[in-house]
């Protein structure tokens, strides 16, 4: 064990030095690429199943490489295609008011209620029917992403009433996306009322920020 642990270092650490860095073209800001981070993981992981299934010390080493290669290639696809997908998702909702957040693999569109919905409302407004009119754009051109929906509210008012509140909105923004040529067996539709704030409800701006629909996009295929 100590000689493939020896044997996967250098791979580890040539796999780092891979486009693990990016330029970011729009800020000029030097980011980390989910690119490079996914072929790195896959790599390492690839590299590693291949190591401990060979029987002896030529065997693990040739099929540590040829893991690091199929998981690289794996992880890199995965990372590459949010990344583009990401891209144009920035730039359509550029001005728009809704926030684009890459985590690992996953798109996160924060739509606030200012942008979305009229008080205590779950009928989208025009400006939130010509952003999710982009979204729907993009997303159509990328099928292999799962599209998650959750309704939050902030804690004013009744709890239970919250809570179906939130499910309306977050039906209403999924509704609209299918009725835009979205396939419906892509979106899951959740409502979490009070429950997930991002802010303090002691303030009317952290309720503001807790009045939301977040759209999560997640890969279907890792490979």
């Amino acid at each position: 064990m100590t000689k493939t642990v020896r044997m996967i270092a250098p791979l580890a650490a040539a796999a780092l030095l891979v486009g693990c860095t990016t330029t970011n073209p729009n800020t000029g800001e030097t980011q980390r690429s989910q690119t490079g981070t996914g072929a790195t993981i896959g790599a390492l992981v690839g590299a590693a199943a291949g190591a401990l299934s060979g029987d002896g010390s030529t065997s693990r080493r040739d099929r540590a490489l040829i893991g690091a290669a199929v998981g690289a290639a794996a992880g890199g696809g995965i990372g590459a295609y949010m990344d583009k997908q990401e891209e144009e998702l920035r730039q359509s909702m550029e001005g728009t008011g809704i926030g684009v957040e890459r985590q690992g693999n996953d798109i996160i569109l924060n739509m606030p209620s200012s942008v979305t919905f009229g008080f205590d409302s779950s009928d989208l407004t025009m400006q939130a029917r010509n952003a999710l009119n982009d979204v729907s754009s993009v997303l159509t051109q990328y099928p292999e992403t799962r599209v998650n929906i959750a309704g939050h509210t902030d804690s004013t008012g009744d709890a239970g009433y919250n809570q179906q509140l939130s499910e309306r909105r977050a039906q209403a923004v999924g509704n609209y996306l299918s009725q835009s040529g979205v396939a419906s067996n892509r979106l899951y539709m959740n409502g979490y009322g009070e429950n997930q704030p991002v802010a303090s409800n002691e303030t009317e701006a952290g309720r503001a920020q807790n009045r939301r629909v977040e759209i999560t996009l997640t890969p279907i295929s890792q490979g």
